[in-house]
């Protein structure tokens, strides 16, 4: 038999005859060549009776009322005149690189060309740069609209852009700083739709809400979310009572709504958790109730006034209750009465616990903080303070929140000169101060109840039990007569620098 390979006519033969047979057997089984299809003709669909929930008719409604908000300020020309380069504006004129920058658009200290010719702009007035950028949304028709002081305090010019894109002109109207608010005013003869603030007290964890606003300068984007928490106390001010939501919030976010399902503003966001510094879920805003008592009084004043007693507190822990015979671990403990503030003018003194303010029980430092800053100056309030083991009531003089200068207060200094004495119950040795005010605590034994509390080599205990002590001996008496008391721990008053806080340690009932 011969090996010699198939002729090409053969082998064009035998495929000729298998495409027949193919394009019979498409036929017989779909019809014609040009109906041949996959089985499954159309897409995939799920047919239902009933669509799923969303926030599109919410966001349709809002979202015209929700600025992004520009800022600039004016900026000082330096040495360098955007040069780049310091002493750059000593070059005489006709120097080669001086003419380069200048006729040539050289790139300025931000690092962009204007690729224009420029003169020297030596005796140049100072010039307006971009400084922040940011959200809002307006609250009257008539162009009066909030965002955040962060987001304008360094300003002297700020500009709208609405949801169309209009960009319109702002003026500042007024500012707050301890709740982080602001409002603009857009004047212009058209009336804007605008939204109404919600009452963010009927507000529960795991409602939905919307956050609309400009993050990283894309204005009108919508995220959706939940709210996560309430009440949470982030350290920004004296007054954090924020709600926390996890609908996507970054930078650029800031003053801008969160809205519930109805289309109200339950929250101005303010603040970010982010060890990345993009949205990972924890978003901060400033509850409706509180902003629109700010906000009511800039649009009215341009300022904010609040109530003010004069006293340094803090939170009153299940121990510090116990030490203080208290029943329950609610309530403010004044560490220091401001002096010659109202608190201690009228008998309040460092370890009382103020519980109620005019018949309204005070939870914590914060609760107290808030209903004091409620009260108009010059108004009377009847606090309840537990002193000296007992429930009193005391009428104190409301005036205005002075302004930062005038709240520092003297502070004792620690010395170090005098005789130790060993307290190794709680792990302490001490020595009395120079000046007769406390103890210096001179070592701590990182084992000992102190260190867990916090105190540490160089802090000053001035009070045990609310009496002052000037040696370790002081400290012992008080000690025991706690224990005898039958309390089960001693609340010491304990300095550093210019901080004074309040410290239970457990006694040693052994």
């Amino acid at each position: 038999m011969s090996n010699k390979p198939k002729s090409s006519n053969y082998r064009r033969g035998v495929a000729a005859a298998l495409l027949s047979s193919a394009l019979v057997g498409g036929f017989l089984a779909t019809g014609p060549l040009s109906a041949i299809a996959p089985a499954q003709a159309e897409a995939v669909r799920v047919e239902s009776n009933t669509q799923q929930p969303g926030f599109a008719d919410v966001v349709e409604k809002v979202s015209p009322a929700v600025v992004s908000v520009r800022v600039k300020s004016a900026v000082k020309e330096t040495a360098n005149n955007g040069s780049g380069f310091p002493g750059f504006d000593q070059l005489p004129d006709d120097h080669p690189l001086k003419r380069f920058f200048y006729d040539f658009g050289g790139p300025d200290q931000y690092g962009r060309r204007d690729m224009e010719p420029r003169k020297s702009p030596r005796n140049k007035p100072d010039r307006v740069r971009p400084a922040a950028q940011g959200s809002g949304f307006f609250i009257s028709e008539d162009g009066y609209l909030v965002t955040n002081n962060h987001v304008v305090e360094d300003g002297s010019a700020y500009t709208v852009v609405l949801d169309d894109g209009t960009e319109l002109d702002a003026k500042l109207i007024g500012k707050d700083k301890r709740t982080d608010l602001a409002v603009l005013k857009v004047d212009d003869k058209r009336k804007f739709t605008y939204v109404a603030f919600g009452d963010d007290n009927k507000v529960r964890v795991g409602e939905w809400v919307v956050a609309v606003g400009n993050p990283f300068g894309l204005g009108g984007t919508v995220t959706a979310g939940i709210v996560s928490a309430r009440g949470r106390d982030i350290g920004a001010g004296p007054y954090d009572d924020f709600l926390q939501i996890d609908a996507a919030v970054n930078r650029g976010n800031s003053g801008g709504p969160a809205f519930n399902l109805n289309g109200e503003v339950v929250g101005i966001n303010t603040a970010i958790f982010s060890p990345s510094g993009g949205s990972v879920g924890i978003a901060f805003a400033i509850p409706a109730q509180t902003a629109k008592d700010v906000v009511d009084q800039l649009i009215k004043t341009g300022t904010v006034s609040r109530g003010w007693i004069g006293v340094q507190i803090q939170p009153v822990s299940k121990e510090i209750a116990e030490s203080l015979g208290l029943s329950e671990d609610k309530g403010a403990l004044v560490v220091e009465p401001q002096p010659d503030g109202p608190a201690a003018k009228a008998g309040i003194a460092a370890g009382d616990v103020i519980t109620a303010v005019n018949g309204e029980k005070v939870n914590d430092s914060r609760d107290l903080a808030k209903k004091v800053a409620a009260i108009s100056a010059g108004q009377t309030a009847e606090l309840t303070v537990w002193q000296k083991g007992e429930a009193k009531a005391v009428k104190v003089d409301i005036k205005p929140f002075p302004g930062d200068e005038q709240l520092a207060a003297a502070s004792p200094k620690p010395g170090d000169e005098g005789k130790s004495s060993a307290l190794e119950d709680y792990g302490l040795t001490v020595m009395p101060s120079d000046d007769g005010q406390g103890v210096v605590v001179t070592d701590v034994d990182r084992q000992g109840d102190a260190a867990d509390k916090g105190i540490t080599t160089g802090d000053v205990i001035v009070s045990v039990n609310n009496r002052p002590v000037k040696s370790g001996s002081d400290i012992d008496a008080a000690v025991t007569e706690a224990g005898k008391a039958g309390r089960k721990a001693v609340l010491l008053q304990v300095q550093r620098q210019d901080q004074s806080r309040f410290v239970a340690l457990p006694i040693n009932q052994g």
